[in-house]
């Protein structure tokens, strides 16, 4: 018999199994883009009640928020912040604790 942990990990890959799925297609019509994963999902700790937060990455700000537009009307995220290539790496990398924390947690969902 399976674990209540085991359920949970199989019910989450199968979930982001479909995102990277989704996010594959998107992507065909903005191929310079990233599309992280971060929150409760990305760290494993989601529940029925959680939401898909995703960053849409694009090489500028336009760009990534077409690429934002283009994965909340597909249904891929409930919350999509869009950014530039350059303000991604900043703010990761930079003193603001919640972006650092994202930064660290986030799963990029645009690769195999």
């Amino acid at each position: 018999m399976a674990t209540l942990s085991a359920i949970r990990q199989e019910r989450r890959s199968l979930r982001l199994a479909e995102l990277k799925q989704g996010v594959r297609v998107v992507l065909e019509d903005h191929p310079l883009g990233e599309v992280w994963l971060f929150g409760s999902l990305a760290r494993g700790d989601w529940d029925a009640f959680s939401d898909v937060d995703l960053l849409a990455i694009s090489a500028s700000s336009a760009d990534a928020r077409n690429l934002a537009d283009a994965l909340q009307s597909a249904g891929l995220g409930d919350d999509v912040l869009a950014l530039s290539t350059d303000d991604w790496q900043r703010l990761r990398s930079g003193d603001d604790p919640y972006w650092r924390v994202i930064g660290a947690e986030a799963l990029r969902l645009d690769t195999p």
